[in-house]
């Protein structure tokens, strides 16, 4: 064997281990997103408070993780990449052991917080592929880790139930944290440097600003119903949040560099795929956490279905598995009908899965179906949004358009976990630890309305915008935002093309 065919056999065998961990790294980001709605019941049981004050615990790391999915986009699109992703990996770590350890609800708040920084590590993993592999197999192992992180997902909800219920629910952040440690350790020993890349501006003030802002309007939304939707202390934190994140507008429109380029709203079609992403995100987490907290209700309450942590987890595997084809196939759609097309028909079909498991929920395959169904509408819609924006936007600003969307589906994820704690806490029975029927069926039917209004909105908004159908060539350009679809479907962050 020649030196040159040694030197191209050990650059191919390099780059299958960094493409091995990169999976790897993006599948830990997949289980961490996991243990989160499933396990709220097996959390109110172990330390001993109700279901919406639990439900917390899943807000919380939603909530850094809005925050922190930009910052991180911006440190590893740059010369920071590999301190980055161990950084995001070892404040995960540290707060899958305080998770783990918690034996008060704020501590766990405070782990799962610091495990939601996970949630931001997936585009960046996608980065490293893109600049660190030849162009065409950069796009395959892309698509590689979206099918990769779906998956993980998938199983990672039955997993995750299946030691709560076997052990405890500790045990199951403790899982995420081995899984987090073995990553690590394969980054820093396998990860490039990015040194040599332009390095990007990090706007800090930004950063800060819209986590005081969202951190108001989340505490005012979870609490109304506790303080009182009158109370002073709802108000204020309502008119707060209105000025903070009002001065967190003016903020990045004065900034060159900004943290998120809300510049970007001008084009109508990329408004238009933000709305919707907001608004989808809001049911998505609403219909997540309502119906695994709704099969586990004991069977001692008239309509529980007494589920365990580990069925509850199964349900949410329909979900990642049909969302998954039905991401794929909107590639495919897309070649016949325009994308604002399948954003419409998604919302419905997902409005239609709301009213069913509203109206129908006393056996546990309604709970299956509801969530296959509700699959397709989140991976068909998850998906027409990056070929709205992309198509409307030129190609410079694809990378910024797109990283203004993950904030604002991010946002809408906080949103509907903490509009559904809010609703089930109105609805608790005397003793404060379970919830009506009629709770979780009012929250059911609001998530659905939500969907109907997005469906609309859109239908309006996208009047002779976004109606032209994907030739195979944009089809071809836009690969890299339509792969992102598999991972908002699962819940997780997507990542920006390449095209700029």
């Amino acid at each position: 064997m020649d030196v040159s065919s040694r030197i191209d056999q050990r650059s191919s065998s390099q780059s299958g281990v960094f493409v091995a961990v990169l999976v790897g790294v993006t599948m830990v980001a997949a289980i961490i997103s996991s243990l989160g709605a499933p396990l709220i019941p097996s959390i109110a049981r172990s330390l001993n408070v109700s279901v919406d004050e639990a439900q917390w615990s899943l807000t919380a790391a939603l909530l850094c993780a809005a925050v922190a999915a930009p910052i991180m986009g911006r440190l590893g699109d740059g010369k920071h990449r590999r301190q980055t992703i161990i950084g995001g990996l070892v404040v995960v770590l540290i707060g899958s052991v305080i998770a783990g350890l918690a034996d008060s609800l704020g501590v766990l708040i405070l782990g799962r917080a610091m495990q939601g920084v996970g949630l931001g590590i997936a585009p960046v993993t996608m980065a490293a592929a893109r600049d660190h592999l030849p162009r065409e197999r950069g796009h395959a192992v892309i698509g590689l880790l979206s099918v990769s992180a779906a998956a993980a997902v998938g199983a990672g909800y039955p997993i995750s139930g299946l030691i709560a219920n076997e052990i405890d629910v500790h045990a199951a952040f403790f899982f995420g944290g081995v899984m987090t440690a073995l990553a690590l350790v394969a980054a820093v020993r396998v990860i490039p440097s990015s040194r040599s890349a332009k390095a990007t501006p990090l706007d800090v003030p930004g950063a800060a600003v819209i986590a005081a802002g969202l951190i108001s309007l989340l505490i005012a939304i979870g609490q109304g119903e506790v303080w009182g939707w009158g109370s002073t202390a709802t108000i204020s934190l309502f008119v707060l949040a209105i000025i903070i994140l009002g001065a967190w507008v003016r903020l990045q429109l004065s900034r060159d560099a900004p943290l998120v380029d809300l510049r970007q709203l001008r084009h109508r079609a990329v408004l238009t795929a933000d709305l919707a992403a907001v608004v989808l995100g809001v049911a998505m987490y609403m219909f997540l956490t309502l119906v695994t907290e709704f099969v586990q209700v004991p069977q001692s309450q008239s309509y529980g279905l007494g589920a365990s942590s580990l069925v509850a987890g199964l349900c949410l595997v329909p979900f990642s598995v049909m969302s998954v084809a039905a991401s794929r196939a909107t590639v495919w759609v897309t070649r016949w009908t325009s994308p604002s097309a399948v954003l419409v028909s998604g919302s419905a079909i997902i409005a239609a899965a709301g009213a069913f498991f509203a109206l129908f929920h006393d056996a546990i395959w309604q709970a299956f179906v509801a969530m296959g169904v509700i699959g397709i509408g989140f991976g068909g819609t998850f998906a027409a949004i990056p070929g709205i924006i992309t198509t409307a936007v030129p190609r410079h600003e694809t990378g910024s358009a797109m990283g203004l969307y993950q904030v604002i589906r991010y946002i809408g994820f906080s949103i509907g976990s903490a509009v559904a704690a809010t609703i089930l806490a109105g609805n608790t029975l005397p003793g404060g630890t379970q919830i009506a029927e009629r709770g979780y069926v009012i929250a059911l039917w609001v998530g659905t309305a939500v969907c109907a209004v997005s469906a609309g909105t859109t239908c309006l908004l996208s009047y002779r915008v976004g109606t032209r159908s994907l030739s195979p060539t944009d089809m071809a350009d836009r690969r890299l935002a339509l792969d992102d679809a598999e991972l908002s479907s699962a819940g997780l962050v997507g990542v920006e093309s390449d095209d700029d």
